[in-house]
């Protein structure tokens, strides 16, 4: 049964990477302040387009709650046949500096083997697998399908989720199949089955009036760069790991884990360089709380003064491992850095967003159809991971239709070195999950009569 496909999916190739291409040169940032709105529509447009094109119905664009844009449509279900939903997202990253990259972050280009350009794996890549399975199966689609497209996911702004609670309708279905995720490894078929959720918040110290002549007020002057340094020190304890008071960071995962080599490998830690935290690498990953600091506003070394700084700030991240509620970790987070704050220095801690964290049932008939797809592409059964990022709408999903399979995977695997610099694809695997995504939904299909 596979063999029609295969034949299929492999001669829809050239049209997938000419998708792509065009996809990646629409530097759709979903931040005005980066981008002019008017990118994240021309992108959304062509995704419109594009599922318009290979069948589906009323494909609109939709305005959420946040101000972006998210593309639906759908194609009615055969007689007695169950409905699917396909999830993507249009909206990438910054690109982080350009100075970064080795070939322009908006340009795919082809090295090595690999296709590189801002959004290649993270998520167009998973948008083109989606349309790829749709060609391969043309008329014959067996099932039901509902689409939507998201434009804000990675700003975090929760527009979907709210759209859904307002319109619970568009985006019911019996099995919803999330491409936002992808394998543990080129070649391994791999199930997300648990998320973090995420707390953000940005923290704010101000101890002078102004800044000051560090030759005539440094020593005793309150230095507020060097007050946020202190503060933020005090979120990790002497090994690294993250310790934030009243959040409990003993966490075990329990399920497949994480060779600790070569986790070293997929992160390119240095050699010589430990990794921070205690326990396994799946515990610190799937398990715990785990605080970055995303960023910090400061004078930059190149054009600095000599001068005390008068306020700094910084905007932390906290991923929250399932079980553990992300509006308590964000209070214990503020919390915590309003206590530490040094010398009677004034904090102020302004929440951003914020989501649930996941984790999905794994036993029914979607599960089970996508396992006999995963055997028959790659010659092994499918794997069920953990993964540390933060998907809002998999929680907001999992609470609307309780009764509904949520499934997530996708074409990204470690060394798509997804959200950093020089991104890129294994255009193998957009061809080998295209055809498991389309196989997926003829044996989820028959399974159903």
């Amino acid at each position: 049964m596979a063999d029609d496909l295969g034949v299929r999916v492999a001669g829809l190739m050239g049209r997938a990477r000419a998708d792509l291409a065009e996809l990646v040169a629409i530097p759709s940032v979903a931040d005005p302040r980066q981008q002019p709105p008017a990118r994240c529509r021309e992108a959304a447009e062509w995704v419109a387009a594009a599922f318009s094109e290979v069948g589906l119905r009323d494909v609109r664009l939709v305005e959420t709650p946040d101000g972006s844009l998210a593309v639906l449509g759908h194609r009615p279900p055969p007689p007695g046949a169950p409905t699917v939903l396909l999830y993507c997202h249009y909206d990438v990253q910054p690109p982080l500096g350009e100075e970064l990259w080795v070939s322009p972050p908006f340009e795919l280009t082809e090295r090595d083997g690999r296709w590189y350009g801002r959004g290649a794996a993270d998520c167009k890549g998973n948008l083109v697998m989606h349309l790829t399975a749709l060609r391969a199966l043309g008329d014959e689609l067996p099932v039901g399908v509902k689409l939507v497209v998201e434009g804000s996911e990675e700003q975090g702004t929760g527009g979907l989720e709210e759209y859904l609670a307002q319109h619970p309708e568009d985006l019911h279905a019996d099995a919803l199949l999330i491409a936002d995720t992808g394998n543990a490894a080129v070649g391994v078929p791999t199930a997300t089955t648990s998320l973090r959720g995420m707390a953000n918040v940005v923290v704010t110290v101000r101890t002078l009036e102004s800044d000051l002549h560090s030759g005539m007020f440094g020593g005793p002057a309150p230095d507020a760069l060097a007050a946020l340094v202190r503060i933020l020190d005090s979120l990790r304890d002497a090994d690294g790991g993250t310790r934030i008071e009243g959040l409990p960071a003993d966490g075990v995962w329990e399920g497949v884990g994480y060779d600790e080599q070569q986790f070293r490998s997929d992160a390119g830690v240095l050699d010589g360089v430990a990794l921070t935290g205690s326990g396994t690498v799946a515990d610190r990953l799937w398990a715990r709380p785990a605080v970055t600091v995303l960023g910090i506003d400061c004078p930059p070394v190149v054009g600095s003064a000599s001068a005390v700084p008068a306020e700094a700030r910084a905007r932390v991240s906290l991923r929250v491992p399932p079980g553990m509620d992300p509006g308590a970790a964000q209070q214990a987070l503020t919390a915590h850095l309003v206590a530490a704050a040094p010398w009677g220095a004034p904090v102020s801690v302004e929440p951003e967003s914020k989501g649930s964290p996941f984790r999905a049932a794994t036993t029914g008939r979607a599960y089970a159809a996508l396992d006999r797809a995963a055997r028959e592409v790659y010659g092994k059964p499918l794997s069920f991971l953990g993964q540390g990022g933060s998907i809002p709408l998999c929680s907001a999903l999992a609470a609307q239709y309780p009764e509904s399979e949520i499934i997530l995977m996708g074409v990204e695997e470690p060394r798509s070195l997804i959200h950093a610099p020089n991104e890129s694809v294994d255009p193998g695997e957009i061809e080998h999950m295209a055809l498991v995504e389309a196989l997926f939904l003829r044996h989820y299909a028959a399974a159903g009569r």
